[in-house]
């Protein structure tokens, strides 16, 4: 076996001249609390390379846990949180700029931070032990150089709270978005085929389908042990195998998808736990006919009218020139945003998007 103490690791050089800068002294108070909490954390790795996290508080295995990841794959880890901040065309170009707003329609970073500002002390302590481990790798491992995202935040956290392969948004068409919010109002919209997303989710499969999971009882076993098979239907790296365990109390072994500092499919002492696919009403799209006032737009619920609110949403990307932007006015209606036109219509999804 391989075992490293992440503590072990460290390091820094010493600095030396004159009086340093408020900025500069600010990152060395930061790199020590790094260090601090890095002493905290062992990780041992055995013969397949798997991390067993070893800290002596839940935050410290949090810490450790997304060291053992960006070792494995800075890279996806990266890409999964560029995927949710939408945030992927500042690495990827214009190409993606309506992936990115369909993203920023449901995620809104503001609306986020304030989530994160209100959530629970355990949760806060959690998410800076995310930020300060994906944040001290790059600091321990300076010859990595992220497409975009030099540093984290705790809040981002929250922004990708789903680990499975694909949320409810991806039935979001971009395309569709792109003909809505790439025409200007008043124009002539770009001819949008039928959209078949809620009536082909309504019909009923013509074989049945879905992702599976065995839970086998200890009297049914020849070991007299329980039995728990979890069929993730992932690519085979799409989750990062790891055990994570605390002088606290926590000790879980299983898959995290990457970036995710819990073990999303797995088992403890006491229980084990999986997901699978089932076909619970968790998407909603509602048609209304919206008409310009002087006001705005406006459209009507039973008898009353009601304005459709408007933001300006900006998206960042990388252009051969350099960095650019598109920037954008959004809809929404009281149920949701507004994702496309169909059949004279405007079309607002309700979906899972809360962390």
């Amino acid at each position: 076996m391989r075992k490293c103490v992440l503590a072990m690791l460290i390091a820094i050089s010493a600095c030396s001249g004159p009086a340093a800068d408020p900025a500069s002294v600010a990152r060395k108070a930061l790199i020590a609390r790094w260090e601090a909490q890095s002493a905290r954390v062992t990780i041992i790795r055995d013969d397949w390379g798997i991390p067993h996290i070893y800290g002596k508080t839940d935050a410290d295995a949090v810490f450790g846990m997304m060291f053992a990841q960006a070792e494995d794959d800075f890279n996806r880890i990266e890409m999964n949180y560029l995927s949710s901040l939408g945030r992927v065309a500042e690495a990827e170009g214009e190409a993606a700029v309506y992936q990115d707003l369909r993203m920023k329609l449901f995620i809104d970073p503001a609306v986020i931070q304030t989530q994160f500002a209100a959530s629970p002390a355990w949760l806060q302590t959690l998410a800076t032990a995310w930020a300060d481990g994906l944040n001290f790798y790059l600091h321990m491992h300076p010859e990595v150089k992220p497409k975009v995202l030099t540093a984290f935040e705790p809040w981002m956290a929250l922004t990708f709270s789903e680990g499975s392969i694909g949320g409810d948004i991806e039935r979001v068409s971009v395309k569709d978005l792109e003909a809505f919010y790439g025409t200007p109002r008043g124009a002539a919209p770009t001819a949008i085929v039928e959209h078949p997303t809620s009536r082909e989710s309504l019909d009923p499969d013509q074989e049945p389908r879905g992702s599976n999971g065995f839970a086998v009882a200890p009297q049914n076993t020849a070991n007299k042990h329980a039995l728990l098979l979890i069929n993730p239907h992932t690519s085979f790296f799409f989750r990062e195998e790891a055990q994570m365990v605390s002088e606290e109390g926590l000790n879980a072994y299983g898959a995290a998808t990457w970036g995710q500092f819990f073990i999303y499919q797995g088992f403890n002492a006491n229980a084990g736990w999986m997901h699978t696919s089932s076909g619970a009403d968790v998407i909603d799209e509602y048609a209304d006919s919206v008409t310009q006032s002087a006001a705005g737009y406006v459209y009507r619920v039973g008898a009353d009218e009601k304005s459709v609110m408007s933001r300006t949403v900006t998206v960042n990307y990388a252009s051969a020139a350099g960095p650019a932007a598109k920037t954008f006015t959004v809809y929404s209606t009281h149920r949701g945003p507004v994702v496309r036109q169909e059949n004279g219509k405007w079309i607002s999804v309700v979906l899972m998007q809360e962390p």
